[in-house]
C-alpha cells in the first residue's frame, strides 16, 4: 500500500473535523517533505470565527520553524480558500498552495476576488487547484446534506 499524500492527510483532517460537528476542512502545512503542522477547522469549538484549518495550521507551522515566514512551506487544503485565509497565506509567504474542491460561493483564489491576483497582494504562491477535488467535494457534500 502506497504511504498516504498530503492531500489525504488533508482530507483525514477534514474527515475528523466533519465528525466533530465542525464543516469538514483539513488543512496540513510541509515543508522539506516533512508535514509540520495539520489543523482542521474549529470554528465552533473554539467560539473564533478565525479558526479555519488554513489559519490554525499557519500558526502551529510557524511556531515550529520559529518563523512566521514560510518561505520553504507548501500548504494542502481540502476547499478553496477563503479571502481571510487567502490573505494569511499571502503574509506567510508560503511558496505552494494546493487546493482540493473549488468554493465559488466563498473562495477567493480561482473564485471571488481571486486574492492573489489583487494589486494588493505582496506574495502570490504557486497555486495548484483540484487535488483531491472529487473527495474534498464528497466530504463536505455529505456534512452538508446530513444537516438540511
Amino acid at each position: 500500500m502506497n504511504a498516504p499524500s498530503f492531500m489525504d492527510l488533508a482530507l483525514k483532517a477534514a474527515e475528523s473535523a466533519g465528525n466533530a460537528g465542525e464543516v469538514p476542512i483539513g488543512c496540513v502545512v510541509v515543508r522539506n517533505n516533512e508535514v509540520i503542522a495539520t489543523a482542521a477547522n474549529r470554528t465552533l469549538t473554539d467560539r473564533d470565527p478565525t479558526a479555519h484549518a488554513e489559519v490554525l495550521a499557519l500558526r502551529q507551522a510557524a511556531k515550529t520553524i520559529g518563523s512566521e515566514r514560510l518561505v520553504d512551506c507548501d500548504l494542502y487544503v481540502t476547499l478553496e480558500p477563503c479571502t481571510m485565509c487567502a490573505g494569511a497565506i499571502s503574509f506567510a509567504r508560503i511558496r505552494r498552495l494546493y487546493y482540493g474542491a473549488a468554493d465559488p460561493k466563498g473562495g477567493a483564489v480561482d473564485s471571488g476576488v481571486r486574492f492573489f491576483a489583487s494589486p494588493t497582494c505582496h506574495h502570490a504562491p504557486e497555486v495548484y487547484s483540484a487535488v483531491g477535488e472529487q473527495e474534498a467535494a464528497m466530504l463536505l457534500k455529505e456534512f452538508f446534506k446530513a444537516r438540511r
